[in-house]
């Protein structure tokens, strides 16, 4: 019995010390080593346990298990997106569970990008692109604001969000992101100041983004659509041209001559006015040029192939710049 006693106090000792040593080594060595936890709302110790040996954190639930056990932490451990990082023990990990220290994923829309493009950002953090489109082609939260619009083209404001979790994410980085549009709208000069509904303020704003990327020039790109506008001539700004290419499924990242000739009604070098809606997500610079444009007599603009444009007040004058920046090298004509 004594003997038996004695094999029983050795197992259990050495139970303990394995277990002892298994709860203080370094899971993560390393300092480059990093994992991902991402541990959803509801989740309880056993799922936890699991997911954290799929990691390669720990040899067997079980061992998880038992020390959120000992350390009467069941109900203390918190959801959201952990990122752990080398070197770390277990009772580390279970530290971090227990404080929420939870690392936070941003996402990044760029001016200018159409929805499709939108979706596609989005599935690079882990959201649906299908959920996405699904919530961006419906109309409904800016039918108050554009009794027009068919979908969401324009009003998803590009911006930098923190990723929303769950199976409705996607949707829900749909809402923060009209609920931006809106806050950054009501920050400006009302469109009907300016004789224009909101939607013809983002149609516009739309061309005016993706003419240029420089923020001192597009006052001038602006005020150069508008005076078009006023006096009856075509937009002829190739973006629209792009937009119908692309709706067309026929854009290959090049525009020809013949592509100048799409039966459209976004083809603003057959349409006059402006086209049915908007192209893109315009940011707040190019919403605000629109409302306040430069006080230029310029009609025309041409690229100068460094990112820059060159303005014009006279055709003639346009078309000098034509020759100079375009023609010579060999390039289509450029911009508007």
């Amino acid at each position: 019995m004594r003997r038996l006693a004695l094999i029983g106090l050795l197992l259990i000792g050495g139970a303990g010390y394995l277990t002892w040593m298994e709860l203080t080594r370094n899971v993560l060595r390393d300092p480059s080593e990093t994992r991902v936890l991402v541990v959803e709302p509801g989740a309880n110790a056993a799922s936890i346990a699991e997911q954290l040996s799929g990691l390669g954190l720990v040899r067997h639930p079980l061992l998880f298990r038992a020390l959120v056990r000992a350390r009467d932490a069941g109900g203390q451990l918190r959801s959201g997106h952990y990122v752990l990082r080398g070197p770390m023990t277990l009772d580390q990990v279970l530290d971090r569970l227990r404080r929420g220290s939870e690392h936070r994923f941003d996402l990044t829309f760029p001016e200018g990008r159409n929805l499709e493009e939108m979706a596609a950002i989005a599935a690079f953090r882990g959201l649906s692109p299908e959920q996405f489109l699904a919530a961006a082609r419906n109309p409904a939260p800016v039918a108050d604001l554009d009794p027009e619009a068919e979908d969401l083209e324009g009003y998803l404001f590009p911006d930098t969000y923190d990723v929303p979790r769950g199976d409705a994410a996607a949707a829900e980085m749909v809402r923060r992101m009209i609920r931006r549009f809106r806050n950054v709208l009501g920050e400006l000069p009302e469109p009907e100041q300016r004789g224009m509904s909101v939607r013809q303020l983002v149609t516009l704003a739309s061309l005016v983004e993706l003419e240029t990327a420089l923020p001192s020039e597009r006052p001038r790109i602006a005020a150069v659509f508008l005076n078009r506008l006023e006096r009856g001539m075509l937009l002829q700004t190739d973006p629209t041209v792009i937009y119908a290419l692309r709706l067309a499924g026929g854009y290959d990242g090049n525009i020809r001559k013949r592509d100048l000739e799409i039966d459209s009604p976004y083809n603003t070098y057959r349409n006059p006015g402006l086209p049915p809606g908007p192209i893109a997500s315009p940011g707040r610079e190019a919403l605000l040029a629109v409302l306040d444009p430069a006080e230029v007599d310029d009609l025309y603009f041409v690229s100068r192939n460094d990112g820059s444009h060159h303005f014009s007040s006279t055709l003639r004058e346009h078309e000098r710049a034509v020759d100079r920046y375009q023609r010579r090298r060999g390039r289509p004509n450029g911009g508007g």
